[in-house]
């Protein structure tokens, strides 16, 4: 399926991490992790963890690039495939950057999968869950389950 290519600069992927007070070793997962620069920067600057869940092959090859270049490959890795498929209960926080169509499909997989307490940092559009901080400045929603 057709995603468009919204790239998250390292500056908001920090005032996400924030946010989300990230914490070192902690597992995110990136759902439609684009070129990964949200999970490197998560790794690199805060300690994280990071699998990334994308399914155009070009984004992924340009991920695993960027993952090398930034020597973050025993932090993070890249999963070619439909996020839909993939099982995200060990996730501590969830990104997302995605359409709003595909961000209210996800709220019932996020219901039923995700452990109470996992943090959702969303950019740019909103969900139908129980909002707990906004920056609107830069579009940032956080929700915790």
């Amino acid at each position: 399926p057709w995603a468009p290519w919204w790239r998250t600069s390292k500056r908001i992927a920090r005032i996400m991490c924030k946010m989300a007070k990230v914490k070192k070793n902690e597992l995110i997962i990136d759902l439609g992790s684009g070129d990964g620069t949200a999970l490197i920067t998560a790794s690199k600057e805060f300690g994280a963890h990071g699998i990334g869940i994308e399914i155009d092959p070009f984004r992924i090859f340009i991920s695993k690039l960027f993952l090398r270049l930034y020597n973050q490959s025993d932090r993070v890795k890249f999963i070619r495939g439909n996020f839909f498929n993939q099982d995200l209960r060990k996730a501590d926080i969830i990104f997302v950057y995605l359409v709003p169509k595909t961000l209210e499909k996800l709220i019932p997989k996020f219901k039923k999968e995700l452990k109470k307490g996992t943090r959702i940092i969303c950019y740019k559009y909103e969900m139908d869950l129980k909002l707990k901080e906004f920056d609107k400045k830069n579009g940032i929603r956080l929700y915790v389950i």
